[in-house]
């Protein structure tokens, strides 16, 4: 009997973990222009609003805002499926990264904005 009221107790306790999500602050990065992000270090989380003007080739588009354009790298989980155009404004987070022709951003989520 002892040992059913153990495996009971272990089993809502491990059930109630499994359950539990995170609910403190994520991931944000400095609301930045695109000039800004230009000049953040890598590594660095930062987040745009604007427009993905073009695509470049593979993964890789052109993102503008009112102060410039930078190249971006956008990976198909980060699009979640959805049809977005030049004419759609969205808020991206990424992480700034340094390529062979420059800073890039590294996409990690794409919001519309409305």
């Amino acid at each position: 009997m002892d040992k059913i009221v153990v495996v009971f107790a272990l089993s809502i306790l491990l059930a109630s973990t499994a359950l539990a999500q995170f609910t403190g602050p994520s991931v944000a990065g400095r609301v930045v222009s695109v000039a800004q992000a230009k000049d953040s270090l890598p590594g660095r989380y930062v987040t745009v609003s604007g427009h993905i003007a073009a695509h470049l080739r593979g993964d890789y588009y052109s993102f503008r805002d009112g102060t410039g354009e930078i190249r971006v790298e956008i990976e198909d989980k980060a699009w979640l499926g959805r049809q977005i155009g030049p004419e759609t404004k969205v808020r991206l987070l990424a992480e700034v990264d340094l390529g062979p022709t420059g800073r890039y951003l590294w996409v990690k989520s794409i919001d519309l904005v409305d």
